[in-house]
């Protein structure tokens, strides 16, 4: 596990092993997850100064982790039943 904030074992604990079942059994999911993950670390870059981003292109990115991370905790509320 890296060190940047804002992973979803921090997001959601207690729930790694139903994110896993959900990731190997939902195509859907497992995909959120990859973007998830790649949106978290660009934003944790933006706030570091890794990478130099605008005030609002930092800003649609936390948009885009905190739509992202809505829409797993959907999935994780309801199960493997519904496609996205």
């Amino acid at each position: 596990m890296s060190n940047t904030p804002h992973e979803l074992a921090e997001e959601f604990p207690g729930q790694s092993d139903k994110i896993h079942a959900l990731k190997l059994s939902d195509p859907h999911f497992a995909n959120l997850l990859v973007h998830y993950t790649e949106i978290n670390r660009a934003v944790h870059r933006a706030e570091t100064r890794i990478d130099a981003l605008s005030e609002e292109a930092e800003a649609a990115l936390r948009r885009q982790r905190f739509h992202l991370k809505d829409h797993i905790a959907h999935h994780l509320a309801q199960g493997s039943d519904s496609p996205g």
